[in-house]
């Protein structure tokens, strides 16, 4: 979180003192990244904080396994959190650009992001840990933390190693999306404690999820990577 706010904090500085950064564009893009971090890590990730006893309790009397339940809410907040980015994206009027000069995700059109972009890529990778988690006893602190840097990594091999300065925001934009639906399923009772091998396999195999789907929605639907007009 520290990480977060401080490369954050230093961007903001940076449009307001570096000519190069200083323009309209420059300063939509930081003021939509303050924005998903005000909405959805600290609203909601404050809110998931808060309430993470009474989910656990509200899904524990819902009649499905613990895997099913992981799955099911971290794909409900995926679709929350790009509700937040999208939203972001739409809102570069208020920001001084028109829409597509300045975005933080690749549409602005919420269908478009989540089943041709992003979340069916992700969702996937759900999958992956809902397996994991029945085999294994992670932390949800860890699940959090490995699965951020698995977002972080799918960031800077799909968009540049650049991502990798914004490390604290990604890990936590992606760790938030699996952090209350590990708490709320784990431990499973025959899962054992996870060792390096876990570790290891917990990073690759969503990587290789999310690959799979990425490669299948290219191949079948051929979207650009970045998409605009479609949105509001």
């Amino acid at each position: 979180m520290v990480w977060l706010l401080l490369i954050v904090a230093l961007e903001t500085l940076g449009t307001a003192v570096n000519p190069s950064m200083e323009n309209p564009v420059t300063r939509a893009d930081v003021d939509m990244t303050w924005g998903l971090v005000l909405l959805w890590v600290m609203t909601g990730g404050g809110a998931m904080y808060l309430l993470r006893d009474r989910t656990r309790s509200a899904l524990a009397r819902v009649d499905l396994g613990p895997r099913t339940k992981f799955f099911l809410l971290a794909t409900a907040l995926v679709l929350v959190e790009e509700a937040v980015t999208t939203g972001m994206t739409n809102l570069a009027p208020e920001f001084g650009v028109k829409v597509g000069q300045a975005y933080i995700t690749a549409s602005a059109n919420y269908l478009y992001v989540i089943l041709l972009h992003s979340a069916v890529v992700i969702v996937p990778m759900f999958a992956a840990w809902a397996f994991l988690l029945g085999r294994y006893n992670f932390d949800q602190k860890a699940v959090m933390l490995i699965y951020g840097v698995t977002g972080l990594l799918a960031e800077s091999v799909s968009f540049g190693l650049q991502n990798i300065q914004d490390g604290g925001l990604w890990i936590m934009v992606y760790g938030l999306m699996v952090y209350l639906p590990a708490y709320c399923v784990t431990p499973i009772a025959w899962s054992r404690r996870p060792g390096v091998k876990a570790v290891l396999l917990a990073l690759a195999l969503p990587l290789l999820f999310g690959a799979i789907a990425a490669i299948f929605v290219l191949v079948v639907f051929h979207p650009p990577a970045v998409e605009f007009g479609t949105g509001g």
